[in-house]
């Protein structure tokens, strides 16, 4: 269960949130500005709360009270980003391999090409990333968070940058990571998106949350 509760104030935008957690996919829904990137990236601990507490799993990863803060690298939460960011002078496999690697964790050739099934990216595997469409650098990112072994999985507006026949190229994928059980926090702006991928939605406005429930809120 994710556990948030938290304050932070940002220039004249503050952002006040608290919710709790048990669904596969927490849809995160507002306008820009409504302060959904940078309530993941406290989730994530790039972003410190000024006041409040986050916890996953009975683990506290924030406790301001208490001076609690876990590094991103301890946390175990993959972050998939709009934009990829893949290394463009590493090759797909590579790329897959670096989150294991920073992660410290042993090579796991059977969860590799599980991964790579599972997303349809086994055939990309010795291309640069300036040889992959939108669509498969977006896949290839969101095989590296997994390989990371993640215990919850952020993704920051995946298909934003992506035109309509590359999104429909995606969703299909990410139905099928939902459908595998991988807890994810997704954010997002599109209320069709949200409505064929999360089981629960946060519903934010200018920093504050303003529903919780099923995807029935975004009707």
């Amino acid at each position: 269960m994710l556990r948030v509760d938290v304050t932070r104030q940002l220039g004249e935008f503050s952002l006040e949130a608290k919710f709790e957690s048990q669904g596969r996919v927490t849809g995160l829904f507002g306008a820009s500005g409504s302060g959904k990137t940078s309530l993941i990236n406290m989730i994530a601990g790039l972003l410190r709360p000024d006041r409040g507490i986050i916890s996953l799993d009975d683990e506290t990863l924030d406790d301001t009270a208490k001076a609690v803060h876990v590094p991103p690298h301890r946390r175990r939460i993959g972050y998939v980003f709009q934009d990829a960011r893949l290394f463009p002078h590493l090759d797909v496999r590579q790329n897959l391999d670096y989150g294991r690697r920073m992660n410290r964790l042993a090579a796991d050739p059977a969860q590799f090409t599980r991964i790579t099934e599972l997303l349809d990216i086994g055939h990309l595997l010795d291309r640069r990333p300036g040889q992959l469409s939108g669509g498969e650098r977006q896949r290839v990112a969101l095989g590296r968070a997994l390989l990371s072994k993640p215990r919850l999985l952020l993704m920051d507006e995946p298909l934003g940058s992506l035109d309509e026949g590359r999104k429909e190229e995606i969703l299909p994928y990410l139905v099928r990571l939902r459908d595998e059980g991988i807890p994810m926090v997704y954010v997002s702006h599109d209320a069709a998106e949200l409505r064929q991928l999360a089981t629960q939605i946060v519903m934010l406005k200018r920093g504050r949350v303003t529903a919780l429930g099923g995807v029935k809120v975004l009707t």
